[in-house]
């Protein structure tokens, strides 16, 4: 087992008991680019990832993304959404990714504290080991 996997599973297993529980909204494709376009502008950045529907023999991923496109099925939570485009934020152009690491979930914290209103302390309190998380994270492509 890698280590991105190993974090990719402790982040989803942390994922289904604290952010999931916190957020049942869901968005339907047809609104996933505005919802994109807007968090993306609030985050100071242009040139938002373009939405794309996922392939359909993509039977077990709920959804990915790389810095330039997200691939997503007909409805989506918006948690889900969100850690789609920490993706984004903590990938280049070029195919450079962080995974899950540091700078991801720090990314992602900050994404469902300012985009789903989530407690930010809960979060924190609640998140991986120590030293997992980067606070300071900043989009890959801006530093």
């Amino acid at each position: 087992m890698s280590r991105d996997d190993a974090a990719a599973r402790r982040l989803y297993a942390w994922e289904d008991a604290e952010v999931g529980p916190r957020d049942a909204s869901r968005v339907p494709f047809a609104q996933l680019q505005a919802l994109v376009d807007h968090v993306w502008a609030a985050e100071g950045l242009r040139f938002p990832p373009r939405v794309r529907p996922l392939p359909r023999q993509a039977r077990t991923t709920v959804a990915r993304a790389t810095r330039l496109a997200i691939e997503a099925p007909p409805e989506l939570p918006t948690w889900v959404l969100l850690h789609e485009l920490a993706h984004c934020l903590t990938s280049t152009a070029e195919g450079g990714s962080d995974g899950h690491g540091p700078r991801f979930v720090g990314m992602y914290l900050q994404l469902l504290v300012r985009h789903a209103r989530m407690p930010e302390a809960a979060l924190v309190a609640s998140s991986a080991p120590p030293g997992s998380l980067d606070p300071a994270a900043r989009p890959a492509f801006l530093a």
